[in-house]
């Protein structure tokens, strides 16, 4: 009997789909979804009892792996001080310093619960500090799902975008223009066109919702140059990123790139909260003043700083402080990349990946795309075909073609070793 199958046909009859987010359902690449019953270091058992290597470490969250030791310590010794006290606690005066002191383009930080809510104030206030309605956001970028935030590009540069989802009146996102990734002369007609009226640009520097895709130079340096001419904000969407591409986050891989380059605001999410619901924006102090109880731009969580996710948080940052962890990881990460590209030359079949620290990402064709256009003409067929070669061969990527993947600290190079083995056995099928 297939435990799976059984679950996922109780779970329809109770919940929309059988899943609580969508991508969980397999829908795009058919098949049972796996019901996770444990997890331990870089593996998850299923229902059945069957052991797959985890490349999606609850989507970036797991960046130590699941089970740390020292991060259960620190989970179990707060769930026993109190889940939850709608009060402040000296763990999110820790957290947020700790945040601030890596993140030093932030000078204060609210904590929230997802990045859903933490995408969602951050345009809020971007709207409130700047007294603007108009964002710039770009396809193929996913910012949470809040309604201003689910729109797809318009007919032509000069309109705005229409809402992607059923539910959002076209008035909620007549004021988001959405552009291409990685276009500066269409990113320069859209400030000279509308420039004065923007509240912010929205960007994840590595946009890991059409798998793997990075911001080139010069169209973030042009960003950053526009905002500051046109005086909107620069947000960066840091929730996948955020600690999982280096330990200054994204904007420091950047940084290195580009003379005396910030944000102006920074979204996190995913690895902050060690895997427990945990998110947070922040930027500069005179734009966070603007947030109630010190100014008139509202927002409010009553799990906000949970005490257990806190706890959670911190124990995980203290861990990926320490020295030769990021170069542990990115080593990891660049080996199973590299092994991958091999073992699909050797087959004869198109592949091109890329990865930053410990996130990663691949493409069923020759030359690493620049923007969601591309990516889409990924041959979905294929793409699956691997998805359920590496599946029944004990491997776990993302069920779509359009996710990023990611390496804990927790995989060895055996299970490297065991993934390229399995993909190469896949790929002599494609």
């Amino acid at each position: 009997m297939d435990r799976n199958q059984t679950l996922f046909d109780r779970a329809r009859q109770v919940i929309p789909g059988g899943v609580n987010s969508p991508v969980r359902a397999f829908k795009a690449v058919g098949g049972t979804p796996r019901f996770v019953q444990r997890a331990q270091g870089a593996y998850f058992w299923d229902a059945n009892d069957q052991r797959y290597i985890d490349y999606i470490g609850s989507w970036g969250p797991m960046i130590l792996g699941h089970g740390h030791p020292a991060v259960l310590e620190a989970v179990q010794k707060a769930a026993l001080e109190g889940f939850s006290f709608g009060a402040p606690t000296e763990r999110e005066v820790e957290l947020a310093e700790e945040i601030l002191s890596l993140v030093p383009s932030m000078e204060m930080v609210r904590l929230v619960s997802s990045g859903t809510e933490a995408g969602m104030s951050a345009i809020r206030l971007a709207r409130g500090a700047t007294g603007r309605n108009k964002i710039i956001k770009f396809e193929g970028c996913y910012h949470g799902h809040a309604d201003a935030l689910l729109v797809k590009a318009g007919s032509g540069l000069a309109t705005f975008g229409h809402a992607t989802s059923a539910g959002v009146p076209a008035e909620v996102v007549q004021h988001t223009l959405v552009l291409e990734y990685n276009n500066v002369a269409q990113l320069e007609e859209a400030f000279s066109l509308h420039g004065k009226d923007l509240a912010c640009l929205i960007i994840e520097p590595i946009a890991g919702n059409m798998n793997f895709v990075r911001a080139s130079i010069p169209f973030m340096k042009r960003c950053r140059e526009l905002c500051t001419e046109y005086g909107a904000l620069f947000v960066f969407d840091e929730v996948m990123t955020g600690f999982r591409v280096a330990l200054g986050s994204a904007q420091s891989v950047y940084a290195r790139a580009i003379p005396d380059f910030e944000p102006d605001m920074t979204v996190l999410g995913k690895v902050i909260g060690g895997g427990m619901p945990l998110a947070a924006f922040g930027g500069k102090r005179a734009v966070m003043e603007q947030l109630a109880p010190l100014g008139p731009v509202y927002q409010a969580g009553t799990l906000s700083g949970n005490p257990v996710a806190t706890a959670c948080g911190l124990a995980t940052l203290k861990e990926i402080r320490k020295p030769g962890f990021y170069e542990d990881l990115s080593r990891k990460t660049q080996t199973l990349i590299s092994g991958l590209q091999g073992a699909a030359d050797k087959a004869g079949v198109p592949f091109c990946g890329d990865s930053e620290g410990g996130m990663f990402g691949f493409f069923l064709f020759k030359d690493l795309p620049q923007n969601y256009a591309t990516v889409m003409t990924t041959d979905n067929k294929r793409f699956n075909t691997l998805f359920h070669g590496l599946l029944d061969r004990g491997i776990y990527i993302a069920p779509a073609l359009y996710e990023a993947g990611f390496m804990s600290a927790a995989h060895t190079d055996a299970d490297i070793a065991q993934t390229v083995a399995a993909a190469s056995e896949v790929f002599g099928l494609l």
